[in-house]
């Protein structure tokens, strides 16, 4: 098995290199935020959006140097991630970890910013489109909603605990609730609803991540007038639902084929799947 290499702070290091110390705030406290993206055709997809979202985050944690994170740093270091791993021309999985540098307990010692960056070749996969996913809902806990709900924050134990009920069972995806018991995102995803020709998606103020697939599939429909309407939706929708597709930055959309005995039809999803492929926004900007 060839050797993968990461980037550490602006240094290169083969994975199985140990760099956390004991006084990391990652380690420590999940003192930070990350960011999963799709590194496709020589470029990171989306990648203004991925920033754009970055930098909102750190300067809502406080954390310095969020100009420092803009679209040449990301896409010079990915590119050199890419190259050093041996994965032009291939898509790859790229994360992007960003958190407090220094010790302290609660109270931080120092601002600064730490980063961490790794890639992972993805394997070309039609599953989705052809089978579709089969979910279920995870109840036993539920995500709570604070002004901190919308970042995908290295905190992530709801998450954690979502996705053993999902291995145990054997699921595509489980959808989470929020302390209210509406429908908040799936365990890696956001989620979009179409019934009575109307495309439906948890508000943010329902505690899910502000997804940028989220961002450019609600753009997406908008261009082909499907109405898009952000709620907040009982799980009880799911039994009378058209549609329900997932949405991420690397996946893109992905239908849903079932929820218990309901099966689900695929024609709006498809119809975005297919927009996906050529979708810009260097016209629009």
């Amino acid at each position: 098995m060839s050797l993968h290499y990461f980037n550490f702070d602006g240094q290169i290091f083969p994975e199985n290199q140990h760099i956390a110390s004991i006084e990391s705030r990652a380690l420590r406290y999940g003192d930070g935020i990350f960011e999963t993206m799709l590194w496709k055709d020589g470029d990171i997809r989306f990648l203004d959006l991925h920033i754009e979202r970055l930098q909102r985050a750190m300067n809502t944690l406080q954390i310095d140097e969020a100009i420092k994170f803009d679209s040449f740093f990301i896409r010079s270091k990915t590119e050199e991630l890419i190259r050093k791993n041996n994965m032009i021309g291939q898509h790859a999985r790229v994360r992007l970890i960003v958190y407090r540098a220094g010790g302290g307990i609660y109270s931080p010692e120092t601002n600064k910013p730490v980063y961490t960056i790794q890639v992972a070749r993805i394997v070309p996969s039609s599953r989705d489109r052809k089978m579709g996913l089969i979910v279920d809902l995870y109840t036993e806990f539920k995500k709570p909603y604070s002004g901190l709900s919308h970042l995908k924050s290295n905190n992530a134990l709801i998450y954690v605990m979502a996705g053993i009920y999902k291995k145990k069972f054997d699921y595509d995806e489980v959808f989470l609730l929020n302390q209210e018991g509406y429908l908040c995102e799936a365990l890696t995803s956001n989620i979009f609803v179409y019934y009575d020709k109307i495309l439906y998606t948890p508000a943010l103020t329902e505690a899910c991540v502000a997804g940028t697939m989220r961002k450019v599939v609600m753009d997406m429909a908008a261009d082909e007038n499907i109405p898009v309407v952000e709620a907040q939706i009982s799980p009880e929708i799911m039994k009378q639902a058209d549609e329900i597709f997932c949405t991420n930055a690397v996946q893109g959309v992905q239908w849903v084929m079932g929820y218990k005995q309901k099966r689900y039809f695929n024609k709006i999803s498809r119809i975005l799947q297919e927009k996906l492929q050529t979708w810009s926004y260097t016209e629009e900007q």
